[in-house]
Formats: C-alpha cells, sequence, structure tokens
C-alpha cells in the first residue's frame, strides 16, 4: 500500500467515524524514548507487562499536561514516575480497588486523559469491549497492566541487563531491556531502552562506542 493510499484510508475512516458519532483517533504526547515504536492515540487501550513500561507510556502525555489516574497498581513506584516526568500533582491514585475496578476504571475514564489500570482477575471480552467503547467517546487511553483483551498494542520486556552490582557488593542502579510492541500479527517494532538509568530516567540504549584495535608488535 502506498503512503497516499494510506493517507486516503485514514481520512476515509476519520470521516465515517464522525458520521457514526464516533470522535477520530487524534495522536498524543509519547515519550521520546518511544519514537519509532509506538505513537499513543486517543481511544485506544494498551497492554504492558510491567510497571516500567507502564510509567514509559504514562509520562508522555503527563508531562505534557494530561490528567491520568492510576487503579490498582500500588506497586507503581511514585519517585521512579516523577523521575520520568509523570506530574503527581495531576495524577489520581486509587491503589485498592477491589472488586470495582471496573466501575472505577470506567468512572476515571470520564474525567481523565489517560487511565493505568491493573484488573484484580481475568479481563472478559464484555468488560474490555466497554471501556474500549467509553476510550473512543471521551478520547482517553487505557493502559493495562496486564493481559487485555483485543488491545491496540501489547508492550513486553526481554534481554534484561542490571547495573550497579559488583562481585558480591553493590546495588542495583540501572536497568537496560529491549521492548517490542506488538500490534496484531504483524512483526513487533523492537528497541533497546533504559528503563530506567541510574538517574532514573527513562530513555533509548546508545550504541556502543566500536572497538578499538591496537596493533600488536
Amino acid at each position: 500500500m502506498t503512503v497516499a493510499a494510506s493517507t486516503d484510508l485514514s481520512e476515509l475512516q476519520a470521516r465515517v467515524n464522525q458520521m457514526q458519532g464516533r470522535p477520530a483517533s487524534q495522536p498524543v504526547a509519547t515519550h521520546p524514548a518511544l519514537t519509532g515504536l509506538l505513537q499513543l492515540q486517543t481511544g485506544s487501550s494498551y497492554s504492558v507487562t510491567s510497571a516500567s513500561l507502564a510509567i514509559a507510556l504514562l509520562a508522555g502525555p503527563s508531562a505534557d499536561g494530561a490528567w491520568c489516574g492510576v487503579i490498582g497498581s500500588a506497586e507503581l513506584g511514585l519517585e521512579a514516575a516523577a523521575a520520568a516526568g509523570v506530574e503527581l500533582s495531576r495524577t489520581i491514585l486509587v491503589p485498592a480497588p477491589g472488586d470495582a475496578w471496573l466501575e472505577v476504571a470506567a468512572a476515571l475514564i470520564d474525567v481523565v486523559g489517560v487511565v493505568v489500570v491493573r484488573a484484580t482477575g481475568k479481563v472478559s471480552e464484555r468488560e474490555a469491549s466497554r471501556l474500549s467503547a467509553r476510550l473512543r467517546q471521551r478520547g482517553a487511553i487505557l493502559i493495562a497492566w496486564g493481559d487485555w483483551p483485543r488491545c491496540d498494542a501489547r508492550l513486553t520486556m526481554r534481554d534484561i541487563e542490571w547495573d550497579g552490582l559488583g562481585r558480591g557488593h553493590g546495588h542495583l542502579r540501572a536497568r537496560r531491556a529491549t521492548v517490542d510492541v506488538s500490534r496484531g500479527t504483524a512483526p513487533a517494532r523492537s528497541g533497546r531502552l533504559w528503563l530506567p538509568d541510574a538517574d532514573l530516567a527513562i530513555r533509548r540504549v546508545e550504541e556502543e562506542p566500536p572497538a578499538v584495535l591496537r596493533s600488536v608488535s
């Protein structure tokens, strides 16, 4: 498919959404470390496998001024979130919603731009569809920590390396990982990220400097 054809299809889909009373998806500020991997869109849901990935997705919109909500994620480190760019003064925390997590998520979607949710059990297709419809109506974004049916993209980590430990001493200070972003059956996009670096920042891992060859006399 050519770029022109893809653009025409996107414009046509936007017109159909408008005719059906659904707002077209709009791009949302996304953390620079995810450039080339993912562009957040309103009305979409994303699945992540860790708190670090949830923070990475939350940080872009939050730093850009969006109000956010975090549900059922008491393990989400506030210090790490703030260092990554999450504005805590515009973040609503509901650490223990219990079985009412779905109702709390629906309520927050009505009033904030981005909602992170960690469901207390397996999420059904019906529950996911209910929230997806609300996301489209409100132009919000859902970040699900855990499996989520029919999400727009799934983010996972692999090849994790920690820095800071010596031989039996020291502290874990930084973590590098390969982040895979999967959409449906398309090949995953991958990038190497610090999650986080020694300063708690999330950023891309720079290329290793070339090895210096020395002559042997």
